[in-house]
């Protein structure tokens, strides 16, 4: 069994000398120490196994961090006992040296909060990420740093070193090691393709340097012979797999199955745990589908097969779900080629926080996972037989204890069919025939030879969904499709009492076996006394009503809680069980508790409550009332651009006058126009160009990059010729030498021979490429105007380049690099709550082609203990042309796209949204073809329930 040491820091500061940022102090520790090992079978922490269950969540996607502990809750509640947590670097740093980990970017915090909640992190800083967003993480000013991204040259090597030595403090103080909660540190990302050994071993060094003793990760992507650094130079001790056969394919929901593999991860060392870093748990969007098409693509039928599949066949111990919060990607913080503001994902948890049908089959899976504990340490086994060999048998057996976890499905694994069999099954208690049924795209985990608390299962064709010490008895909660048959047999050294408390269970006992055999419906409630074991309860469930169980350790031991919509946490204080729990809708509550809970308490409020035959606590608990969300009036509007007009004064612009660039992809004419060389990296950029026209000019000849879905307009003397569509990407050799081609006509007479003329152009930036293949010909794509000409002229242009006000040097670093861009609007604050618009237009009337903005206030006071998540919606039928940003209180919480993506609704996330109090929502519409009037929007509760957490 390996145990991680500190690797001694004075061998290795010649390594990290010289980095010009400053590092953060470290904080006492959390908690107790404790060690982290591992072996080929799982972690460990102080020699005790650890199953790590873990669901993907990016903070970045939620500028809200009161709201990160109403998601990490939610994480906790469906059975997860972790979370993977990506951290961006461009998120925090503006520009080199300068670095943000406060407001909405402060991790420390969410660390914090991981540790109350008692979640394990995988904590992955890159320094590249990927995820969809701009630049893979990377910020866009290390596309002017000489050498290749993602490899050793000296230039990357100071700047992610920068990164991490600002980072790494903040993470290593967190370590389980030192009492926290990081139990495992993920570097860089998907690292396959154009690889550097030196860069991955000296990446390494640089963290061990830091602190981090927890073992390092590495999550290895799209297998073949790309490098997955389990062996050689740069190897990880736990090396991952990164899988999803589902591929992204979201309009086909209903047909697609298992293109990209059978999804089961491999095992590449043999001296280290099986680790699926990154299961596919929802998808991008990449075809506009929307997300629920996502979510249906990789919902509960996939989630059954492929997961328990994966768990039995590869016998991984460690686990992440990608995602199990997708958030929002506000501001410019999506990569422009794959997707859009949301990054719902097709998650367990939506956008808004929601949960969803995967969200029951992730607790259903997740509660097995986290409590039965012979899962931590498990080899290859022989399976039972089935008796039709169209169900399909494997099987994984505890060396230690012989538990065996048998998995059942189809052998065809796309079959659908219903198929009843049974299954000659040798358990470490004997031969059983054991009847089964796998009925359409399911899969089931059946458990023989466990130790059950007090009690011994010799086998069941129900699953366990978990099992507690609860009240002087055991209690267990098993389950199974709806309708269908199941038998559990239980080892007695005498006949016990049998009382059958609810539905219909015959038992019979015979050579030990207490066998009961009932039909999956409702819940079934069975006491079993004597026989001499403990007590138990054993509760028999369909599917859906095992989801409706939550289970909540506390101090005072587990508790059980059945009918509210989430369960957040709970204690036992003076006989009275006080729950923390969010309620949908009138009805039921149950909690199984310790035997001196005589009285519940939801939220701090009394429930009446009685003992139930089961020994629970029964009670009625009232919903939440409708709440009216105000509608959208009193709008204020005023048309913007003026560096369209000829006599704006652009002298303080910045002068475009650079004639070579470090990027790898040379423009087509000079001087160099690419934005990112002149310090302004998101949103939108103005050009303005000057020149003496000859007479003999006919067109302009623009070319611009804007990746996927971005568009330019161009004026010329202040008369609007057009716009076109912004090129994706240019090669480094002349293979696309034109992108984002517009030829724009010169009106007769609308330039003279002698006279000064003004071109203006408005580009749009949609957002930096990744750099999944390591290549800065994909990274370092440039943005803004790749070439510009007079055609029928030679005529010199001199150009001036603005964008976000500031560039580099934030005009407002709460919100952040990604908030704003170059519009004249966002410059002059027409976006902020304190910008006075009283003299603003109160009539809408069409306007001219360019950028025109509309604001107005409302007021919300939603009710004091409800969670209310709103959303601002467009219409259903997009409006060609029109591209919206929407600000909120300042924050630019997303972009509509109109016709160019499926997206309706934008997330307004409570903190960014004054839940009780006046709000200004500002709306700048950049429009191609000067028809545009106010867009009409509403605001819509995307839910209402009564608890969620107290949100400032």
């Amino acid at each position: 069994m390996h145990r991680t040491r500190t690797l001694l820091i004075a061998l290795l500061l010649a390594l990290v000398a010289g980095g010009v940022a400053t590092p953060v102090v470290a904080a006492p520790p959390a908690g107790p120490r404790h060690e982290v090992g591992y072996d080929r079978h799982s972690l460990t922490v102080d020699g005790r196994r650890i199953l790590l269950w873990t669901g993907e969540f990016h903070y970045f996607r939620l500028p809200s961090p009161d709201l990160w502990r109403d998601v990490l809750e939610k994480v906790k509640a469906a059975g997860f006992n972790g979370v993977s947590l990506y951290f961006h670097w461009g998120y925090h740093s503006p520009k080199p040296g300068v670095y943000d980990f406060t407001g909405v970017r402060d991790v420390d915090r969410l660390l914090r909060m991981t540790e109350e909640l008692g979640l394990y992190v995988v904590a992955r800083p890159g320094p590249y990420i990927n995820a969809e967003t701009t630049g893979g993480g990377l910020p866009a000013w290390l596309k002017q740093v000489p050498g290749r991204a993602r490899s050793s040259d000296p230039g990357y090597t100071a700047a992610y070193r920068e990164w991490l030595d600002h980072l790494d403090p903040i993470i290593a103080r967190h370590q389980v090691t030192r009492g926290g909660s990081v139990i495992a540190y993920n570097v860089e990302n998907e690292y396959g393709a154009n690889v550097d050994p030196l860069y991955m071993e000296q990446l390494q060094e640089k963290v061990r340097a830091d602190g981090i003793d927890v073992p390092v990760t590495h999550n290895n992507c799209c297998g073949g012979d790309l490098a997955n650094w389990s062996s050689g130079q740069g190897a990880v001790q736990i090396p991952g797999v990164d899988d999803y056969p589902q591929s992204f394919d979201c309009p086909h929901p209903d047909t697609t199955w298992g293109p990209w593999g059978a999804g089961v991860t491999r095992r590449l060392r043999d001296d280290a745990p099986v680790y699926a870093a990154e299961y596919q748990a929802g998808a991008i969007d990449l075809a506009d589908a929307g997300y629920e098409k996502c979510r249906q693509l990789t919902g509960p039928d996939y989630m059954k097969v492929f997961y328990k599949t994966n768990v039995v066949a590869s016998g991984a111990t460690m686990f992440g779900y990608y995602m199990a919060y997708g958030g929002t990607s506000w501001g410019w913080l999506p990569q422009p080629n794959d997707v859009y503001t949301s990054y719902d994902y097709g998650a367990a948890i939506t956008e808004t926080r929601g949960l969803t049908t995967k969200y029951d089959e992730f607790k259903r899976q997740g509660y097995f996972a986290t409590t039965v504990a012979p899962l931590t340490k498990t080899d290859p086994a022989a399976a039972p037989v089935p008796a039709d060999p169209a169900v399909h048998t494997a099987a994984r057996a505890n060396p230690d204890t012989g538990t065996q976890f048998v998995l059942v499905g189809h052998t065809d694994r796309a079959s659908a069919a219903d198929v009843t069999t049974t299954l000659d099954w040798s358990t470490s208690d004997g031969r059983y025939q054991v009847p089964v049924r796998v009925d359409g795209r399911d899969a089931k985990i059946l458990v023989a030879g466990y130790d059950l608390g007090g009690q011994r299962l010799v086998w069941s064709s129900s699953e366990i969904l978990t099992h507690a010490p609860i009240g002087g008895r055991d209690v267990a909660v098993f389950h199974g499709r709806d309708g269908e048959d199941g038998s559990t047999v239980l080892r007695y050294s005498s006949p016990p009492t049998v009382r059958v408390l609810e539905g219909a269970v015959r038992s019979s006992f015979a050579s030990g076996d207490l066998r009961l055999d009932y039909r999956h419906s409702g819940l079934a409630r069975v006491s079993i006394t004597g026989g001499g074991r403990p007590p138990l309860l054993l509760l028999l469930g369909t599917d859906e009503t095992a989801a409706q169980f939550w289970r909540v350790d506390t101090g005072d031991g587990t508790i059980l809680v059945r009918g509210t919509e989430l369960a957040r946490s709970a204690r036992v204080l003076g006989g009275t069980v006080q729950l923390r729990a969010d309620v949908a809708e009138t009805g039921d509550v149950e909690v199984f508790a310790p035997d001196s809970a005589r009285r519940l308490a939801i939220g701090g409020s009394p429930v009446r409550v009685g003992r139930t035959p089961s020994g629970s606590l029964l009670g009625k608990v009232t919903g939440p009332h409708a709440v009216v969300l105000p509608a959208l009036t009193d709008w204020r509007h005023r048309v913007e651009a003026p560096e369209a007009a000829p006599g704006f004064d652009d002298s303080r612009w910045t002068k475009a006058e650079r004639t070579t660039t470090g990027s790898p992809i040379k423009p087509r004419t000079l001087p160099v126009l690419y934005s990112d060389d002149y310090g302004f990296h998101h949103g939108n950029v103005w050009y303005r160009g000057h020149f003496t026209p000859t007479g003999s000019e006919t067109s302009l000849a623009l070319n611009a990059i804007t990746g996927k879905r971005g568009v330019y307009l161009v004026w010329v003397n202040g008369r609007y010729l057009g716009s076109a569509n912004g090129g994706v990407q240019a090669d480094s050799e002349p293979v696309n030498p034109d992108p984002g081609r517009g030829d724009f006509a010169l009106p007769p007479g609308l330039v003279k021979p002698g006279e000064p003329a003004t071109i203006s152009v408005l580009v749009e930036n949609m957002g930096h490429n990744d750099d999944w293949t390591a290549d800065d010909v994909r990274f370092k794509q440039p943005r803004g105007l790749f070439g510009a000409s007079l055609a029928g002229s030679g005529a010199p242009i001199s150009w001036r380049v603005q964008g976000a006000a500031g560039g580099e040097d934030l005009a407002d670093p709460v919100r952040g690099p990604l908030n704003t861009g170059g519009l004249y609007g966002e410059r002059a604050g027409w976006h902020l709550p304190e910008y006075a618009d009283r003299t603003w237009q109160r009539a809408d009337v069409p306007s001219p082609p360019g950028v025109t903005w509309h604001r107005t206030t409302f007021r919300l006071d939603l009710p004091r203990g409800y969670d209310v998540p709103v959303v601002l919606r467009f219409p259903a039928t997009a409006r060609p042309g029109q591209r919206v940003l929407i600000f909120l209180n300042g924050w630019n919480v997303g972009q509509h796209l109109g016709d160019q993506s499926p997206q309706r609704d934008y997330s307004l996330p409570g903190g960014v949204l004054a839940e009780h109090g006046t709000n200004t929502l500002a709306l700048a519409v950049i429009d191609t073809d000067g028809t545009a009037t106010a867009p009409v929007v509403s605001l819509v509760a995307a839910g209402v329930v009564r608890g969620g957490v107290p949100v400032r």
